[in-house]
């Protein structure tokens, strides 16, 4: 069903939508999706973050005794 729209349908599509909307709802929906998308990946960066220094608190020090003194 989709696969026949083409560029001409898309542009029809795009101007119903503006013509629906306006272009002022328009551009603060775009707004908050890119609020959203930016609060995600600081989101994602965040736990990626948490993560690894999680791992770093536990990773274990497995330097003999002898070794532990030298430079």
């Amino acid at each position: 069903m989709l696969n026949n729209i083409g560029l001409p349908g898309l542009i029809l599509i795009a101007v119903v939508v503006l013509v629906l909307f306006g272009r002022g709802k328009i551009s603060s929906l775009m707004g908050e999706v890119g609020k959203g998308i930016t609060s995600f990946k600081r989101g994602i960066s965040d736990g990626n973050a948490e993560i690894e220094n999680e791992k770093a608190t536990t990773a274990k020090d497995v330097t003999p005794e002898g070794e532990k003194d030298k430079v």
